[in-house]
């Protein structure tokens, strides 16, 4: 008994507590949202069973993050490999008959499993897996990193989860992936010289890419924003309605409960924000706001705390895949980024989504936990 009081004492010692907290409170908010959408009817695919699912992924997600925390991330990153194929394992089966869109939606991408009648997102999982696979990766070649061999291989590391998840058909998650390249590469300390190689040719890779890589629908997204009324019973549709719920609640909401809600598609996935602005008015979207500043602010400042190269990219990477979703989700329901489907980071419904971020938290744990040499929780 008192051996298991000592080692509870160092954990929560240990704990970054503040991380953890901001995280649960997030998800607690986000259960009474989607429970508050369901009971008002605001969304027809809303179901009793939506609330539970974000409950059940939460409280596994808390457990996943407790035991990565427990366990030093330089021994699980020299597993990287057996993450790295596990995710791209269950990415490739979404190329079989396995694979689907998502069930009740108009999404256009095949990236979703189901199993049991329970959907999974395997490409939320393959960026935990790329975190770790790449930090580990850049923190190998280090001082090395400009290297033209060192840098094709980064290249294809990177290349390989954007390109699988590009051929999916979801370009939003694309985006993740390249933004946690960008962010740990930049970190890892690439040449300034190649920094600016890469913004003087953007504009050109945007030229490429909207003559030959992007969609109609695609650049209908992109257009709509610079024209609202270009196509507002299709394309800008879920904007339009976004935006409207979202300034419906002025500066204190409608309330949880029985208010006069406007209808906005997906309001419980990646218009979440809309909903939290219509509830809870401008004062509780700058309280989410906040506690998300709070958890990326953490995450630098634990970077920056970390015993070594390995525990900065990381905490790094999850970061940037944190920091990205909320950009672009909120940016979204602002009408000033297209709809590409990505989920609030620990707000949106969706269990894939809740779990991975968890996971990605529990790395961010693992790292704070273990940067001291004195006192480690597990020897």
């Amino acid at each position: 008994m008192k051996k298991a009081l000592t080692i509870l004492y160092h954990y929560f010692k240990k704990l970054d507590k503040l991380l953890f907290i901001a995280g649960l409170i997030s998800s607690a908010l986000s259960v009474v949202l989607i429970y508050s959408i369901y009971k008002n009817g605001v969304s027809s695919s809303v179901y009793s069973s939506t609330y539970k699912t974000q409950i059940i992924a939460a409280a596994l997600g808390v457990i996943c993050a407790v035991i990565l925390s427990l366990i030093d991330y330089n021994k699980l990153a020299k597993y990287w490999y057996v993450f790295a194929a596990l995710g791209i394992g269950l990415v490739l089966l979404t190329f079989t008959p396995l694979g689907s869109v998502r069930e009740g939606t108009a999404a256009d991408d095949k990236a979703w499993l189901y199993f049991a009648g329970t959907s999974v997102q395997p490409s939320e999982f393959l960026k935990i897996a790329f975190i770790l696979s790449f930090s580990y990766h850049v923190s190998k070649v280090h001082d090395k990193i400009n290297k033209p061999l060192n840098l094709l291989l980064l290249g294809i590391h990177g290349a390989i989860p954007i390109g699988l998840v590009s051929l999916q058909g979801d370009q939003g998650t694309a985006i993740v992936f390249a933004v946690i390249f960008a962010f740990i590469l930049f970190v890892g300390g690439i040449s300034w010289k190649l920094i600016a190689a890469a913004a003087l040719a953007s504009p050109i890779m945007a030229v490429i890419a909207w003559n030959f890589i992007l969609l109609d629908h695609h650049k209908e997204r992109i257009m709509v924003i610079f024209n609202p009324d270009l196509d507002p019973l299709g394309a800008g549709l879920q904007q339009r309605q976004g935006k409207i719920a979202l300034g419906s609640g002025q500066l204190f909401g409608k309330g949880l409960f029985g208010g006069d809600y406007s209808y906005v598609v997906e309001v419980q996935n990646d218009f979440i924000f809309s909903y939290i602005g219509q509830a809870l008015g401008f004062i509780g979207c700058l309280a989410v706001c906040t506690v998300l500043a709070f958890i990326l602010i953490k995450l630098i400042i634990n970077a920056i705390n970390a015993k070594d190269d390995l525990g900065k990219y990381i905490c790094v990477g999850v970061f940037a895949m944190i920091f990205i979703h909320s950009f672009l989700n909120i940016g979204m329901v602002l009408c000033v980024m297209p709809v590409i489907g990505i989920p609030l980071p620990f707000l949106s419904a969706g269990g894939s989504s809740v779990l991975s971020m968890y996971l990605a938290i529990g790395l961010a744990l693992s790292v704070y936990a273990h940067s001291e040499r004195k006192n480690p929780i597990f020897y």
